[in-house]
């Protein structure tokens, strides 16, 4: 398969379907999290937003999910201005540990409130295709 855009070289470009992917993972795990009182998985999450965005694709388990198993198999998506999911994992990178912290400091509803915002939008955007925090 030949690529239009390389996913660890050219950063300022994204397939589509890579946050869609990314979207799905964060939100159906955030929710596995908060149903089943697994709290620190939200801390794991928020580390691995952080970890991509600062070093890159490469160290996105998601991202590497996506280009390398899925991708092949049923080739290359949209392109598309890669700032907008960028800025997106931020906020939940920011969130989920806001969460994380919370239920550090005992303030469970609040993280509750957090977890399900990430949760719900991420979900949405891996479904719909509509991302709340790519349009802000």
């Amino acid at each position: 398969m030949i690529r239009k855009a390389d996913p660890y070289r050219d950063t300022d470009v994204i397939d589509a379907r890579a946050p869609r992917t990314n979207q799905a993972i964060v939100g159906t795990l955030s929710l596995l999290a908060l149903i089943t009182g697994w709290w620190p998985i939200l801390g794991v999450l928020a580390g691995q937003l952080a970890i991509g965005l600062v070093f890159g694709r490469r160290y996105c388990l998601p991202c590497l999910l996506y280009f390398e198993v899925i991708q092949p198999r049923v080739g290359e998506g949209r392109i598309e201005d890669s700032r907008p999911p960028r800025f997106a994992n931020i906020v939940g990178a920011v969130f989920l540990g806001a969460a994380t912290i919370a239920y550090l400091v005992g303030l469970n509803a609040i993280g509750l409130v957090l977890g399900l915002l990430v949760a719900g939008l991420a979900l949405l955007a891996a479904i719909t295709g509509l991302c709340v925090g790519c349009e802000i």
